[in-house]
């Protein structure tokens, strides 16, 4: 019998301002602009690889991913953010002792948006790409940190396409961060691309 994990508690919240985001994208249609709207938020941009200097090039400041985890890119970008320093900042309850003393200890800091769309496989079969090519163009990191940032929505919020941008710029123009309502929504269409990919 499969073991059956208990409920973790943390705060009850609707509003979450939005200080650090991560942002990781292969279609980076409208990702200058969200990226330009949350710096001038004071939001903090962590990056990685065509994203960070797509970011940079726009003027933006932006943080590698493997500067913020203190580990580079290895095995020629198959491992980026698969690390406790992203998914600790994704996963950790706000408001539980436990999380919260384990995040301190190790120095983990809360991310509380993750920005990302997954590597285009389906696009890349379809098109006749070599096998080889096609197995590259399966995401690992990318389906890791959407469904670690859907888990934990009550907190952190998963954008996954550009048709959701505006969206996000409204509520927190509007709200000061993003909903309960907006987060449990984006969750559940993450968990859709997830399941279909």
């Amino acid at each position: 019998m499969a073991h059956i994990l208990s409920a973790v508690s943390g705060s009850d919240v609707d509003v979450v301002p939005i200080t650090r985001a991560l942002i990781s994208v292969s279609d980076k249609a409208g990702i200058v602009e969200l990226c330009t709207y949350l710096h001038s938020k004071k939001v903090e941009l962590l990056s990685t690889g065509g994203t960070a200097k797509k970011l940079r090039e726009a003027g933006l400041p932006c943080i590698d991913v493997s500067d913020y985890t203190g580990s580079p890119e290895c095995l020629d970008g198959r491992v980026k953010t698969l690390h406790p320093k992203v998914h600790g900042g994704l996963l950790g309850v706000r408001g539980n002792p436990q999380h919260e003393k384990d995040m301190e200890e190790n120095g983990i800091g809360k991310i509380d948006m993750t920005i990302l769309n997954l590597y285009p496989f389906e696009a890349t079969v379809a098109k006749g790409a070599a096998f080889e090519q096609c197995i590259e163009n399966i995401d690992i990191g990318g389906p890791s940190m959407l469904r670690s940032t859907a888990k934990n929505h009550a907190f952190t919020t998963i954008v996954t396409s550009p048709d959701q941008y505006d969206e996000v710029k409204a509520c927190i123009e509007e709200k000061g961060g993003t909903t309960l309502s907006l987060r449990k929504k984006f969750a559940a269409r993450a968990y859709s691309l997830s399941a279909a990919y």
